[in-house]
Parts: C-alpha cells; structure tokens; sequence
C-alpha cells in the first residue's frame, strides 16, 4: 500500500508550529499515495443515487490508489462499511475515517496538499463560504470550513492558512508553478480583494509563480440565483447550486505544458447554452494561446466537446430544488415554489479525476442515444491518447452533476512526494 511520511504527531493544545515555505502543489497527474472521498448524506434528485457514483468510482481506483472515506458520523461510516468492498477494507486498501461534513464536494473544502520547501506535505487551509451560497458564521459553513483542518490533523500534517476565500475546484496547477483560476469565481469571492492580492496569496499557500486568469466558467455553472437560464425548447431551467464557473469544468492541465479546454460543437453553437458557451470558451481559449508556464513556454491546447445540456425535472423533496426554493433571484424572477421545475445538469466531460492508473470519467450516452454514445466514444479516444499509461473507466455521475458538480468534485488527490525536476518537460 503506498504511503507518505506525515510530520510528527502534535500533541496537546500546543499551537502548531508554522511549516516551512510551500514550494509547490503538486499535479494530480503525479503519483499519488491516496484518493479521499466523502460518503453521501443525501441524493440531489430522487432516483439518481450519490452513493452509487461513489461505488463506481472506488471500483475503478481500488485496486490501483488507496482510497479514504471520510463519514459524517458513526450512523454513515456503517452504511459506507456495509456497502464498500470488505475485501479492501480488511486489507486496509480502503479506509473509513468519521470527520464532520455536511456535502460531499471534497474537492472544494477538502485538503490541498501542498509541498514544503523541505520536501514534507501540508494542507493549504482556504476559507470557504458555501461557494457564494452561505454565510461563514452559518454553523454548517463551519462545520465545512473546517473539514480540511481536521484531515491535516488526522494525518499530523500542518496546515498554511489563509482568510481568502477559494475553492479547490477552481484551481488547476501544472505541478512547476503555473496555476489557473477564473477571475469570476475568485472576485466574487473575495470582494475585497484585488488580483494582485489574490495572487499573492495563491503564491504563498500554493508555490505558484504564474497565475493565468481564465474569465468565465460554463454557463450552466453560473450561480443559481441570478436566475433561470433560456433553453432552445423555449422555456428556462435553474442551474443545481452551481459555482459560478470552477475551471475543473472547462480547463484541465494534463501535463506540465498540456491543457485540455472543452469547445462547443458546432451543431450545438444555435441554442441558447451553446451559443453562450462557445463565446465564453473561446475567450478563454485566446488568453491560453497567448499564455507561457512558469518558464516562458506557450502551451499545447486540446479541444474537448462538451455534451449536449442535460434536463431533469426537480420537485419539492428533491434536496436541490429545496434549497433553490429559499434563494432570492437577482434578475426578480420567483421561485415557483411547490410547483416543478426545470434543471440543467453541471455536466461536462472535463470533470475527470486522474489517478496512478486510471482516469475516471463521466459518460452521457445512455437510454439509447446513440449521438451522446458517439460522443462519449470521442471524448474516450483523446483521454486515451492524452493518458497512454492509464486505463480510461468512463461512469454515469449524472445524479453528481444534479448537485451542481462532478467526479473530480467529489474527489481529492492525495500526492505521493518524490523528487523531480520543475523544469521538466510533459512526460
């Protein structure tokens, strides 16, 4: 079982000693000691199970990346014990551990392992505010901004933090000092913030040296309460408690000088999403062509389809549309409560996780349709060549993507620290 070397345990109500200075954040495409997940609390739309996405996920891992489960409670870690691979979990492969949460999107609030200058790992501590949604004195907010904290101290790691707030969906890095990040999604969360300072702080909690600024995220993860969004069918769908546009949706480093960029096919450029998508991404794809790493080199930029929008219909019961019922709209539209609505589903196949060996990814192509099915065999084909090294294991997460998110989301990479060398070329 692959492992890392944690710092020594603190003991007592001593403060923990400050690390030394965070040389870098590794890639996820990196070797990783372990993949952390939380167990599901609850379903986002009934008949689609969390828990399931969940299962698939570690199937696919398994055998190859230890996992860590985190369990709200003793209640949930013996669900999560009753339904996880018992072989893996005598082994040890597979380990519960009970640390308080409330959702389940790891990636966000979860612990960003960074590298110190002496080759040790810390967790850089973030402030979270329920992506937009919430207020940090809310005691669920606090149960959330915590959660990193309490892995860092589960595995005696220090911590760096900070009173920025950010989320990990919303920062790639390459692992040599390049970060990106949305400037939609950080401004908005740091109001009193401008890019010079969220830059200097990213530089001290990440290692970073160049920070690119993408603009905007996909239309259908702006957030939920600026209002419904127009469809080609002529009506309008609520977005599922989304993050007003993590880069994890849209730009993915894949190597050191290798970014995957979703595009809009051009039969999807007429309706409504597509048409807004396609004009946000190729902003984006403008200031990446224009951008270097670190080291002053251009990047190599591989355009991935997004699949056609994804509807459900939401009533009252489902925990999204409850929450969604409570918001106040900034466009002055209302909530129709107790009436059913539309959703748009947080779909995209750039929400991908990457492991040892395997890349985990989401596919849209069932209950027979045949064009999505082509899509997915696509997108399958340039992951193929993009991870020659990995096998490709694509899954339905359409109940995560209900909830606003994805597989990478719901997951977080634990890195395995060896030494290289930053200014090595794409392997």
């Amino acid at each position: 079982m692959l492992a890392i070397t944690p710092f020594p345990a603190q003991t007592g109500a001593a403060k923990a000693a400050e690390p030394p200075p965070i040389a870098r954040q590794p890639a996820e495409f990196e070797p990783q000691a372990a993949v952390w997940l939380i167990w599901p609390q609850v379903d986002h739309l009934i008949g689609y199970s969390n828990e399931l996405v969940a299962l698939r996920i570690i199937e696919a891992i398994g055998p190859h990346t230890p996992i860590k489960v985190a369990a709200a409670n003793a209640k949930l870690a013996s669900r999560a014990r009753k339904l996880l691979p018992a072989a893996e979990l005598a082994s040890g492969h597979v380990e519960i551990l009970e640390i308080p949460a409330v959702q389940f999107w790891v990636r966000d609030m979860g612990p960003a392992f960074v590298e110190t200058s002496d080759g040790r790992l810390a967790v850089a501590d973030f402030a979270f505010d329920s992506w937009g949604y919430g207020d940090p004195t809310d005691a669920d907010v606090r149960v959330e901004e915590q959660f990193d904290r309490r892995v860092a101290a589960a595995l005696d790691m220090p911590t760096v933090s900070s009173t920025m707030t950010s989320e990990g969906g919303d920062r790639e890095v390459n692992g040599r000092g390049t970060l990106l990040a949305v400037e939609a999604v950080e401004l908005g969360r740091n109001p009193g913030m401008n890019k010079s300072a969220i830059e200097a702080e990213f530089r001290r909690l990440l290692g970073v040296k160049s920070i690119i600024w993408l603009k905007q995220g996909l239309r259908e993860d702006d957030h939920t309460y600026l209002g419904p969004i127009a469809t080609q069918s002529g009506d309008r769908a609520y977005t599922a408690v989304t993050t007003n546009g993590h880069v994890d949706e849209f730009a993915r480093f894949v190597g050191p000088n290798k970014i995957l960029l979703a595009e809009v096919s051009p039969e999807d450029r007429d309706e409504p999403l597509g048409r807004e998508n396609h004009a946000r991404l190729e902003v984006n794809y403008a200031i990446l062509q224009q951008a270097v790493d670190q080291d002053g080199r251009p990047f190599e930029i591989v355009r991935v389809p997004l699949p056609r929008p994804m509807f459900a219909t939401m009533r009252p019961g489902d925990s999204v549309y409850d929450f969604i019922s409570t918001l106040v709209y900034r466009d002055g539209s209302t909530f129709p409560a107790g009436q059913p609505i539309k959703v748009v589903a947080a779909a995209s196949y750039l929400n991908f996780l990457v492991t040892n060996r395997v890349v985990v990814a989401p596919k849209y192509g069932g209950s027979g349709d045949g064009a999505a099915s082509a899509r997915d065999a696509a997108v399958e084909r340039i992951l193929a060549e993009t991870f020659p090294d990995r096998t490709i294991v694509m899954i339905d997460a359409l109940a995560v993507n209900f909830g606003g998110g994805g597989i990478h989301c719901i997951t977080m990479h634990q890195p395995l620290l060896r030494d290289i060398t930053l200014a090595d070329p794409a392997p």
